[in-house]
């Protein structure tokens, strides 16, 4: 076929646009997942929709957030699950069975399909050639009942790899080596296709951890062609049959490339606060680490666990030192059991936690106060870990290893020299991954048949559609690269209210403001402001429903991540775009007001928009949105309009 990897992809799925950069257009999904503090949301909003069955491939509903159940609202929420699962046909996955990208990577992702997944993280499988984007559960919901998918076209950026990967070095340092270069708002608009001969040398493990943390760059997704380490990756598995050859032409043209040769990368650590905040393991060499975890949905698999088993074998971790395994699946846990490891580890000092995202969303093992935390995770934002000013770098397993060993930050390459018998244990692969299906639910087996409500679960709030009149106090002013962390919290405290919005709006905004959700009901709402790259990380849309609850009825950003931006269409937020000059002058306080006729001159297309400040002065905001994006966004979200155009509500749809 002719085209890049993407274009091959997309043009099979093609619905409606043309794959031009920056064009809109609609694609057919064939998978979708969400996971326990998305889902429940994913399903009331399918029931709202009055869809009865899911119209897809194959859907997975997984519970892999709040598998520590320490509140009923928890157990409530999973139970829910199940029972949406059973009643529209998905597949579940029990608590503590693992991480969503995970499970999904061992039992369900193939070359080919194109996934939805309610978690940023979902193009986890493009390591295998699966065309898998995060958006905000009402898309998944959606595409659930057999809608397209709505995106800008993203450019194609040609990712070549030359080389190979030297002693100590992982693919973890490659995808650090791309946020050192590109920062965290470098892959905004953009695919990453890997291609080149250093693909070759890449196990299909190493590729995932690649396009997994690739989300960390605002990418849309990235990916990897297949060869005959996927066809080989996927009979380890005992999925053969779902293999399928994918190559971009020889001819194929793409809109930008990067070369890195694996060679000249050494081992990479993330210091706080950014996962782009990248320098070389040498340059901090020598500072005392507290704690170190080995997990999460980017090394969490049985064999990014491994090296350190091996790193650690016959050897102690140092006393001042607490170490945590978090496998990302049960199927880890288990064949590392069953092949002698967890004894291994356990010996050393080492600790196991159940397979949750737990940790990475500051639920379990927050660290002590003034410590320091070394993570093999994808995110280190100050306070995710579960506690303020907390100092939290990322690196490889074999990095957090060798920081457990002695202590202290280390380059494992100078570590090796000091120990004698400490070698580099490189990637090594099961001849076939075995474990337990108990705790995956077929569709064709559920277990309930109705939908199940506990006390905690909500109605999905909806939003007026918009008004011609937009004015409002501007409740709060932002920096640059605000995240869905900040605009609503993931902890132990707020993430069990994920199913009860006028429960959950009261953490709208604390960790930047302490009283922001007082003040917009005091207030009747208002309009948030905010610098560039607002909204970044998950694709949790609590981020744009919450401050909807609460009134809020606009972002004036100078930029939007790309995810949270559909969500605030999605919600019937109108996202506005301001430059330097105008966000310097805007205060917290002053009164903000869009002079035009706000939802007429919206569905007429006008892409500009004069916004005056407290009656004082103008400036000239901009509106970046497709047709379909307006039509939403007028009829107070994609809900009410989805609801419009079936036919299912009292107005009919603006057209």
């Amino acid at each position: 076929m002719s085209g890049t990897l993407t274009e091959q992809i997309l043009g099979d799925h093609l619905v409606e646009g043309s794959l031009d950069p920056g064009e809109e257009i609609g694609i057919e999904i064939d998978q979708v997942l969400s996971q326990d503090t998305t889902g429940t949301m994913v399903w009331l909003q399918f029931e709202a929709l009055d869809l009865d069955e899911v119209q897809l491939e194959l859907a997975a509903q997984y519970c892999d957030h709040q598998t520590y159940q320490f509140d009923y609202k928890n157990t409530d929420d999973h139970r829910f699950l199940r029972s949406a699962a059973g009643t529209f046909g998905a597949y579940f996955s029990r608590p503590g069975n693992g991480i969503c990208h995970q499970v999904h990577k061992e039992h369900f992702a193939a070359p080919g399909r194109t996934m939805l997944g309610a978690d940023s993280h979902t193009p986890t499988p493009g390591g295998l050639g699966e065309f898998a984007i995060g958006a905000g559960g009402l898309d998944v919901a959606v595409a659930m009942g057999g809608g397209p998918y709505y995106f800008d076209m993203p450019k194609v950026v040609n990712v070549r790899l030359e080389g190979e990967l030297g002693p100590w070095t992982t693919a973890k340092d490659v995808i650090l080596e791309m946020l050192r270069r590109l920062s965290v708002k470098g892959g905004v608009g953009k695919v990453f296709e890997y291609t080149g001969p250093g693909v070759a040398t890449l196990s299909v493990p190493e590729r995932t951890t690649i396009t997994n943390m690739g989300t960390e760059l605002g990418a849309t997704t990235s990916i990897f062609p297949t060869d005959e380490h996927t066809e080989d990756f996927l009979r380890r598995l005992g999925r053969e049959e779902v293999y399928e050859e994918l190559q971009p032409a020889d001819d194929a043209e793409y809109d930008d490339e990067i070369v890195i040769d694996l060679s000249t990368i050494e081992p990479l650590i993330a210091v706080p606060s950014m996962p782009d905040n990248v320098v070389p393991v040498r340059e901090v060499a020598g500072t005392p680490v507290d704690q170190v975890i080995i997990g999460s949905c980017t090394n969490g698999a049985y064999e990014d666990i491994l090296p350190a088993a091996k790193m650690l074998e016959g050897r102690e971790i140092n006393k001042t030192t607490e170490m945590i395994i978090a496998p990302a699946s049960k199927q880890a846990s288990e064949m590392l059991a069953r092949h002698g490891w967890t004894a291994e580890l356990m010996a050393a000092g080492v600790n196991f936690s159940e397979a949750t995202c737990g940790a990475c969303i500051g639920i379990g093992h927050v660290p002590a106060s003034d410590s320091v935390s070394v993570r093999t995770f994808n995110r280190n934002f100050e306070g995710r870990s579960g506690i303020d000013g907390d100092s939290v770098y990322l690196s490889s397993p074999e990095v957090a290893t060798a920081a457990a060993i002695t202590g202290e930050i280390v380059d494992p390459r100078d570590l090796a020299e000091e120990l004698d018998g400490l070698e580099d244990p490189g990637i090594e692969l099961p001849e076939r991954y075995t474990g337990s299906t108990a705790d995956i639910i077929s569709p064709d087996d559920p277990v309930d048949d109705e939908l199940i409500k506990g006390p905690n679960i909500s109605e999905v709030p909806l939003q007026e559609p918009l008004a011609e009149e937009l004015r409002g106090e501007n409740l709060l002013k932002m920096g640059d690269n605000v995240t869905t962390d900040h605009i609503t919290p993931a902890n132990a405290d707020a993430l069990m209210f994920r199913s009860n919005i006028p429960r959950y709006a009261e953490f709208t905004l604390t960790r930047i403001d302490s009283s922001f959700p007082d003040r917009a009901k005091a207030a009747g709402g208002g309009v948030l402001v905010a610098g560039e790259n607002y909204g970044q990380g998950s694709s949790r849309e609590h981020a744009a429903l919450c401050p909807m609850y609460l009134g809020v009825e606009a972002v004036f950003a100078k930029s939007f991540a790309r995810i949270h931006k559909a969500n605030l269409f999605n919600f019937g937020l109108v996202p506005f775009r301001i430059d330097e000059d105008t966000y310097d002058r805007i205060e917290q306080g002053d009164e903000l007001a869009i002079v035009d006729d706000v939802g007429p001159t919206i569905r007429d297309g006008a892409e500009t928009f004069t916004l005056r400040v407290n009656d004082d002065w103008e400036a000239e905001v901009v509106l970046d949105a497709s047709d379909r994006e307006r039509r939403l966004v007028a009829a107070g979200g994609k809900l009410p309009y989805t609801k419009q155009q079936a036919g299912k509500a009292d107005t009919p749809a603006d057209d």
